[in-house]
């Protein structure tokens, strides 16, 4: 709180001051006259300043007095011009020249057959480790602008309705979306990051990609690695990276004189086709062996990258002391094109009020790595023009007034119910694969209806059957909500009748608490961990005569509650109340009939060859009354706050999750009685350098007690039975039968998955424009009474789009290999 009401002092104290302040304001360009974009623009001995817009005008607020102003580009020599402030809002504009260098150097170490930008180059990388570690902590405020442009339309889709919908002129332009954040933005090392969003605007649909944290835009390529959040699946090769020389070619272009530093200007180009690397030029500051700037892009004819086709960035650095630089810019311009849609944009950063080793309190840095102020979305035009560092173009002000007014439209009750009337409209197509959504004008209140191929099924324990299934949303406010699942399921050839009400009320968002109950009767699988989908087992038993699935009875009731006790400590427990029943094959309808292949019956343990009519004992009938719980610890847990609640990150440590179930005998009529404990560590998209990411999942355990439980009870494996898989898990098996493996004792099982993200096909001309994902792993499994399982798969990967090839073996016997594929439905 206190820290907040000085916060509060602050920024009244910035108000008070900026009524004595003038604002001074001008246009760039270049000796032509012709504009230049995002200069950079600060004081000097300050770390005060700003950028110019795309259209080369720049503004910012100073008080009375005289000032060195330091104009700043890439491709331009930096000038510096004393201007006096007397009280009074000035224009004062800026030719800039091209930047000269002098080519002495370079004639010189062409002459010896040699080039001095690998002796530059080689000093640099000596000192990467310093640059890195100089600053142990630093605390800046920064400002980021976004925006996003439809830059052309095919022509034979500029019409009326795409024109006003998108806001476009007559030749397909427009700004689809813009952005722009304040925040005050705290480091400290090795990697704690503290981020508290004072102010954030947007306007229009964000289409694809975005960056709003100062966290996206520190582009530091001191680092080996640079990563694009977002735009690529790996890293790239940072230019000065120890193992830089091993992947580009520097060449030195010439020398200068920039603000009494003696500055080089290097080309790099990569020594191979293709491959995550940058092109373009660098600046290194001589003698001292640092970065001065970067003008460096990427794209696709060299490198893969995800939405867009060429991405440039460009940086700025500026000494915050005599021995520390810090970015004083950065900026990414992009340009792509998808279906003849033509786009483009940029995100710009400015830092300024940098403090350098500064001393934080105790518990200042605790994982929440961004805190969007209550008041951060509510901000008036008015602020934003008093505030923000880069001026809006006029298309762009007139881009934000036109979207305000739409937005105030949209809260009218005429729009509103039109809105309502139209979006609530059904699509038929849609709700085969995907369901139907509803909701009422204020959102307070949804219904969403799961799709026909999960509505209508079939299967050989009760034939053709419904299974409605429905769930009502009602948002109390923005921290409570409850949610209402009902559903009925009955079977036309067992007529069975099954209905049951699922609920969960959300009360905490900040804790991840909620209470959740659900109870009535319903057709179970055997195996609770799941095997195939009403809507693909419905398509193996019809058209192959694979019935995979086996199913029991159950009139059930469970109640239980979770919450986050700590950062990274999620504790859930719950005990339920089960009648179960043995259940038979009552339909044995198919297409056609398939030579050497017939039906098999519902008791997954019955020996091959048992006809589909088998009525074989697997358990009596029975109760269970079971205590379940498990404890989830995620190290080093990052998070957002947000006004409605707590966002967790993934964290780069495993996660441990520990897992109980005990059986009690002999309450309301219990009949099971065991204990059973186990423990998963898992963790997902591991990076590994150049090469794409890994991701894994080791579990085990087993009964410490298994006295008397049913098949029901044992523990269960996510196995995978028929051409279609889910891979979008990664304890999941590519060809372990669903019940096979199922165990009352104890069991071991492990899974590793890379991802090469596209680092090999790189390289064969056309599976690189595919822009294909190479995918290698193994599963693994042993349990009690079982021989040892594994499977060995490779795949290849697009969007939703995966086909993989794989081999297994029970024991030393080959017992499966094939393809396995996946397009999105599960």
């Amino acid at each position: 709180m206190r820290r907040y009401i000085l916060l509060l002092i602050a920024v009244l104290c910035a108000i008070t001051a900026s009524a004595q302040q003038a604002l001074l304001s001008g246009k760039i360009t270049d000796k032509n006259g012709a504009v230049i974009p995002f200069v950079s623009i600060y004081i000097r001995n300050s770390t005060y300043g700003t950028t110019a817009n795309e259209n080369g005008i720049y503004q910012f607020k100073l008080a009375p007095g005289t000032y060195k102003i330091i104009y700043r580009s890439v491709g331009y020599t930096e000038k510096i011009e004393e201007v006096t402030i007397a009280g009074q809002d000035q224009q004062h504009n800026v030719q800039m020249a091209d930047e000269q260098f002098n080519t002495d150097r370079v004639s010189e170490s062409y002459r010896k057959n040699r080039d001095a930008a690998d002796t530059i180059i080689k000093q640099v990388i000596k000192k990467r480790r310093y640059y890195m570690e100089e600053a142990t902590s630093f605390s800046c405020a920064v400002y980021i602008k976004g925006v996003q442009r439809l830059l052309s339309v095919p022509k034979s889709m500029i019409g009326q309705e795409v024109q006003k919908t998108l806001d476009l002129d007559s030749n397909g332009r427009g700004i689809l979306y813009q952005s722009e954040s304040l925040s005050e933005y705290n480091f400290q090392k090795p990697n704690k990051i503290r981020e508290i969003t004072i102010a954030n605007r947007m306007a229009g649909q964000n289409t694809a990609f975005g960056y709003k944290k100062a966290s996206d835009l520190q582009a530091n390529f001191y680092e080996n690695v640079f990563t694009i959040p977002g735009l690529a699946s790996r890293g790239f090769v940072s230019p000065i990276a120890s193992y830089g020389p091993q992947f580009y070619n520097y060449k030195l272009l010439g020398t200068s004189v920039e603000n009494g530093h003696t500055i080089d200007k290097i080309h790099i180009t990569p020594k191979h086709a293709h491959g995550q690397y940058f092109q373009g030029d660098i600046y290194i500051v001589e003698g001292d062996w640092r970065v001065y700037s970067v003008d460096f892009f990427v794209d696709n004819k060299v490198s893969n990258l995800n939405l867009v086709d060429t991405l440039s960035i460009r940086q700025q650095y500026i000494a915050i002391t005599d021995s520390v630089w810090m970015p004083a810019s950065t900026q990414y311009n992009f340009k792509g094109a998808v279906l003849g849609f033509k786009f483009g944009g940029y995100y710009a950063a400015v830092y300024n009020n940098y403090k350098i080793n500064p001393t934080f309190p105790d518990g200042f840095f605790t994982g929440e790595i961004l805190k969007v102020d209550t008041v951060a979305n509510t901000k008036k035009p008015n602020y934003w023009a008093e505030t923000r560092p880069i001026p809006l173009t006029a298309f762009e002000e007139r881009d934000y007034k036109k979207k305000d007014a739409i937005a105030e439209y949209q809260k009218t009750d005429k729009y509103l119910d039109s809105l309502q009337h139209h979006k609530n409209h059904i699509n038929y197509p849609g709700y085969l694969i995907f369901g139907y959504a509803a909701s009422n004008k204020s959102k307070r209140d949804s219904l969403y209806i799961f799709p026909f191929i999960q509505t209508f099924y079939y299967n050989t324990v009760e034939g053709f059957g419904i299974n409605a299934k429905a769930s009502y949303i009602r948002t109390i406010d923005d921290f409570h909500s409850l949610t209402i699942t009902p559903a009925v399921r009955y079977g036309f050839s067992n007529k069975i009748f099954s209905a049951n009400v699922a609920g969960e009320y959300l009360n905490d968002p900040f804790h991840a608490a909620k209470f959740y109950a659900d109870f009535g009767s319903d057709v179970l699988d055997l195996n609770n961990v799941g095997t195939r989908s009403l809507y693909f087992n419905t398509l193996s038993t019809l058209l192959s005569e694979n019935n995979y699935v086996k199913y029991y009875r159950s009139h059930y009731g469970d109640f239980g509650y979770q919450r986050e006790v700590a950062n990274g400590v999620l504790l859930k427990g719950g005990l339920s109340y089960s009648s179960r029943s043995q259940l038979y094959n009552t339909s044995f309808s198919k297409f056609k009939d398939i030579k050497g292949r017939e039906f098999t019956s519902n008791n997954p343990l019955a020996p091959p060859g048992t006809p589909p009519d088998d009525h074989s004992f697997l358990f009596p009938d029975n109760q269970a009354l079971v205590f379940n719980a498990s404890a989830l610890f995620t190290f080093d847990q990052r998070y957002e706050t947000r006004p409605t609640g707590k966002f967790n990150l993934k964290s780069k440590y495993p996660m441990l999750k520990v897992n109980y179930r005990k059986g009690f005998k002999n309450i309301l009529g219990s009949d099971v009685d065991y204990d059973f404990a186990s423990v998963d560590i898992s963790q997902d998209q591991i990076q590994v350098g150049l090469s794409g990411y890994s991701s894994f999942k080791i579990s085990g355990g087993g009964f410490i007690n298994n006295n008397k439980l049913y098949y029901m009870d044992y523990n269960h494996f996510l196995g995978n039975q028929g051409t279609t898989f889910d891979p979008t898990y990664v304890g999941s098996f590519h060809f372990l039968p669903f019940y096979t493996y199922s165990t009352n004792g104890a069991f071991l099982e492990a899974h590793y998955q890379h991802n090469f993200a596209g680092s090999l096909f790189n390289h064969i001309p056309l599976l690189r424009k595919a822009k294909l994902e190479e995918i290698i792993g193994a599963n693994y499994l042993t349990t009690k009474n079982n021989r040892n399982y594994r499977e060995f798969y490779i795949g290849v990967q697009r969007l939703i789009f995966r086909v993989d090839y794989g081999i297994s073996y029970a024991g030393d016997k080959k017992y499966l290999q094939g393809f396995r594929i996946f397009y999105g439905i599960r």
